[in-house]
């Protein structure tokens, strides 16, 4: 149907199998109300409708302007990858058109132009046929993962684009005459920091300030609660879950074969006392204590040493919003991440695996190994649990860590978290960047875009081999940079402007440079969550890291300021993010 029938109620559209209507989609109804004639926005698929397009061109471009001699085609008409879009009356007759393209010889890197757009004489009074085409280019372009899209205008067309939302970026030439280069700004990367981290300063800013009381050493886990759907985790007594885990690496053989307790790790009774009546109690056995936490666990209660005493929260002098937390008086790190209650409702053994896998990626860029976990588990009954712990028990054998203990609540919405637990002597902190520093991102581009959340979870690891999974982790431990954050909610462009802040600086990235999958467009990758991801900041000539089967490349540097620009290969900056990512400054 066409665009104005489709929003006012009109005659109805021709049968398919009629293109969809752009302007439809988008929901253009400025643009719509103002097409008195009605008409639609569509791409051309096929022969005949470019060979349309192009004649369109060249009795605009040619006989019209002169710009061109005798025809105006050149190699991005050629480009397979060139879109485009047509603007056609109710009876399909041909309006206008533009195209929109990537600018540089070779890969793709987020750097599209939009160009030749012409508009029938006929249709050029307060139709809209115009702005509109220029409307759809823009919303392509960002579908298509666009970070950078320009447009270089004639000068009496500059008043219309400014009109639409685009930046005059300089005077131009092209075809020999006076141009104008617009750009239209693409706030992705923006909006994404803003809308994952920028709350961080302001909701966080007590707990920056809270220390502890000093009246001398507390009782530190005396009590835990036993891991979630393993030993005691299940209401109507201690019956540990049915044999659906199997063996793996950490669990002791807890569950092969039927019902029965954990072999002495997680065997503790469930404690009636505790909400809903599903706490256990702490695992002892094997990991009654944990190697830099004295006594942190039953056979009697532990105590924290009294360093702990006085100590400012939030990581401590020197860490603010790193991944993980150091421990005072100890070498422990400790992490803690939640899960989207959405994914563990609908997605709950991939929710299971991630719980793990993000926490590991937090060990593994404060330098950690990691010693195990815990985890807290919400579920609408035993059999979406066991989902989910099916997962985090095939993750937990995948890196060979224990799960230490933790809590399960049935009869409620689903939600997960896990808290894990590392050693370093020696934590790389993200904010130890300084001016100088080269950038280096070193990420795991084999895997594909996870089933249902293409553009978001770029899925590298739930295929890898356990040593590969390892040797990622272990990366930065051996190679020791400056500083490190691993890719999380912000996507690498907000992550780097995390460590940034952090290290007080501002990060410029070489967008060419950026390892990438062949499968991803660049604006999903630098804004999904990317499997395994490390962001590194070091000196120059600082070794690289050695991560199995990740690639790593530099691809940027730190310098003075704050905020992330984005350096293309014509050595022009954009603006990826103006200001502070998380508002909580300097470490």
């Amino acid at each position: 149907m066409s665009a104005v029938s489709l929003l006012d109620g009109g005659p109805a559209a021709p049968p398919a199998p009629e293109a969809q209507d752009i302007l439809a989609l988008l929901g253009d109804r400025a643009t719509l109300a103002r097409a008195r004639a009605g008409f639609r926005i569509e791409q051309a698929t096929d022969t005949a409708a470019h060979a349309e397009y192009r004649q369109l061109r060249r009795q605009v471009f040619v006989a019209e302007q002169g710009l061109f001699d005798r025809h105006d085609l050149d190699g991005h008409d050629a480009d397979p990858r060139t879109v485009v879009l047509l603007a056609r009356d109710r009876e399909g007759a041909l309006l206008g058109g533009v195209r929109l393209h990537p600018v540089p010889d070779g890969p793709d890197i987020g750097w599209w132009a939009g160009s030749r757009l012409a508009v029938h004489p006929a249709a050029r009074r307060a139709s809209g046929v115009g702005p509109a085409l220029v409307r759809a280019a823009c919303a392509r372009a960002e579908q298509e993962g666009v970070l950078r899209f320009d447009a270089t205008v004639q000068p009496a067309a500059e008043r219309m684009f400014a009109r639409l939302g685009w930046q005059r970026v300089r005077p131009a030439v092209a075809a020999g005459r006076p141009h104008v280069l617009m750009r239209w700004p693409i706030g992705r990367i923006a909006a994404l920091a803003e809308a994952a981290k920028s709350p961080l300063g302001p909701l966080l800013a007590a707990l920056r300030g809270a220390v502890p009381d000093t009246e001398g050493p507390r009782p530190y886990g005396a009590s835990g609660p036993a891991s979630s759907g393993f030993a005691g985790a299940y209401p109507d007594g201690p019956a540990a879950v049915a044999g659906s885990y199997g063996a793996s690496a950490g669990f002791d053989g807890t569950y092969p074969g039927g019902p029965g307790t954990a072999a002495g790790s997680y065997a503790g009774p469930g404690d009636a006392g505790s909400p809903g009546g599903y706490e256990g109690r702490a695992a002892a056995g094997p990991y009654a204590a944990v190697p830099g936490v004295p006594g942190a666990y039953p056979g009697g209660p532990g105590r924290l040493p009294s360093p702990y005493s006085g100590f400012a929260g939030l990581g401590g002098a020197g860490f603010v919003g790193d991944d993980g937390a150091p421990v005072p008086g100890s070498d422990v790190i400790a992490a803690c991440d939640a899960i989207l209650p959405s994914m563990v409702a609908r997605d709950p053994e991939w929710a299971g695996w991630c719980a793990v896998l993000v926490n590991v990626n937090d060990l593994a860029a404060m330098g950690a190994s990691p010693v195990g976990l815990l985890d807290a588990l919400g579920a609408p009954d035993a059999a979406h649990a066991r989902r989910v712990l099916d997962g985090l028990a095939r993750a937990c054998a995948a890196w060979g860590l224990p799960v230490l203990g933790g809590h399960t609540q049935l009869g409620v919405p689903a939600a997960l978290s896990v808290t894990a637990l590392g050693r370093t002597a020696h934590p790389v902190p993200g904010g130890g960047g300084r001016p100088g520093h080269r950038v280096r991102l070193t990420a795991d581009l084999g895997g594909s875009w996870r089933a249902g959340y293409r553009g978001r979870q770029w899925d590298s690891t739930s295929g890898r081999r356990a040593d590969e999974l390892r040797a990622m982790a272990g990366a930065v431990a051996a190679a020791r940079p400056a500083a490190a954050k691993d890719v999380s909610m912000a996507g690498a462009a907000g992550t780097l402007g995390m460590l940034a802040e952090a290290s007080g600086c501002r990060a410029v990235l070489d967008v060419a440079a950026v390892p990438r999958p062949r499968g991803a467009s660049m604006g999903d990758w630098l804004t999904c969550f990317p499997g395994f991801a490390m962001l590194t900041a070091d000196a120059p000539g600082a070794p690289e890291l050695s991560a199995g089967p990740a690639t790593g490349a530099v691809c940027g540097e730190l310098t003075q300021g704050q905020g992330v620009g984005l350096r293309w290969p014509d050595g022009e900056t954009t603006e990826a993010v103006t200001a502070a990512v998380t508002g909580m400054g300097p470490a």
